[in-house]
């Protein structure tokens, strides 16, 4: 009863005692809404369940029988879906904001390391969830994913059998997966707790990157209107798609029930996997491949290290790098989609080294490093 009432004060004093920045706008509002559509993820997820089968006989028929039979399954199987494509958006503005007005600077960094454990788990998540329909191209994800994880030394193929729970992406392969894909979505709001304590605890950032104590809000009423509009339009952006594009962000040939026999001439993964897809095929080694890939996250998961500025906003910094740094993001993503030859090989090559030089650019810049710290600076 204690830890309920804990709970429920924690709740009250987040929307309507915390104090934030008066000078906050829209772009400090995704996080709020990338819970919104994990709460969305996890009810739409637990009816598609209650009719699922975890067998590779029954999966991809289940699933068209709970789209076609079950009433209203089919908007629920495509708000499920969408709703996955919706949360990496918002997912991504929120990391670009934070990176933009620098959010994981000091006292910040246990706040972004807890994020950078949000995002690990979300990309597992989805990934497991993109595998549950059993179509050509989920079992083939699958197969090519798993398969990475033979370069780790000495006991790569091992790790890689046990995660198969076979010798080969077969029915225990597909149950081990179920069973992930259902809990991790609650281990996430776990971690996205802690998320809250460090930002009760650290107080949120803002685009100028000072703080006044007498210049702040209560949360309520005034950010929780600004979260009711944005939370409008992300219902009106999603409600969009199921109703009107429903398969847009899909492949047409998830709607053919998996083969092992029979490879697809062109594996490509959910558009928000596209990035990392484009970093693991354009270096020719496989394990170097997969190195550049685990890089990608280890980076931004030690950003707090490599930025040795005084400032925090880049309202106050040289931003050329930080757009470059967007741009290839955006295009790595739209490489990913084409196929497996010149140029897009060499243009992810290029660009893959371009995400690298980002990093690089904070550490050797020589201006930040003698910059004076103000005592205004959070």
């Amino acid at each position: 009863m204690s830890k309920l009432k804990n709970l429920i004060g924690f709740l009250y004093f987040s929307a309507f005692q915390y104090k934030t920045p008066i000078v906050l706008g829209i772009a400090y509002t995704f996080g709020v809404l990338g819970f919104f559509a994990l709460i969305i993820q996890i009810l739409s997820g637990l009816f598609i369940a209650m009719h699922y089968h975890s067998d590779i006989e029954l999966a991809f028929t289940s699933i068209e029988n709970f789209v076609r039979n079950v009433k209203e399954g089919y908007i629920t199987r495509y708000v499920h879906a969408n709703g996955a494509s919706a949360f990496f958006i918002v997912t991504f503005l929120h990391i670009g904001r934070g990176l933009f007005f620098g959010s994981y600077k000091y006292p910040r960094a246990p706040l972004w390391y807890s994020g950078t454990i949000i995002y690990v788990l979300l990309i597992v998540t989805a990934f497991l969830g993109y595998v549950l329909p059993w179509g050509q191209m989920s079992y083939w994800a699958a197969t090519v994913i798993t398969n990475l994880v033979t370069t780790v030394p000495i006991i790569g193929n091992q790790m890689v059998i046990w995660i198969w729970g076979a010798y080969a992406v077969e029915g225990p392969t597909l149950n081990r997966f179920f069973i992930l894909h259902f809990l991790l979505p609650f281990l996430l709001l776990a971690v996205i707790s802690f998320h809250l304590i460090f930002l009760h605890q650290v107080g949120s950032s803002n685009p100028l990157g000072f703080s006044w104590l007498a210049d702040r809000l209560y949360f309520s009423p005034h950010y929780i209107s600004k979260d009711a509009v944005t939370g409008a339009f992300f219902i009106f952006f999603l409600v969009y798609l199921v109703s009107q594009k429903p398969n847009v962000l899909g492949h047409p040939d998830n709607y053919i029930t998996a083969n092992p026999e029979s490879t697809p001439p062109h594996i490509v993964p959910e558009w928000y996997f596209l990035n990392f897809y484009a970093t693991l095929r354009s270096i020719p080694s496989k394990d170097y491949g997969v190195l550049a890939l685990a890089l990608t996250i280890i980076c931004l998961a030690l950003l707090p290290l490599f930025d040795n500025s005084k400032k925090n906003s880049t309202l106050f910094k040289n931003r050329i790098s930080l757009q470059m740094f967007y741009i290839t993001f955006i295009c790595l993503t739209y490489i990913g989609k084409a196929p497996l030859k010149d140029p897009a090989l060499l243009l992810g090559l290029t660009f893959t080294i371009s995400y690298f030089f980002f990093y690089i650019s904070l550490l050797l810049s020589p201006i930040q490093k003698f910059m004076p710290r103000s005592p205004f600076v959070i």
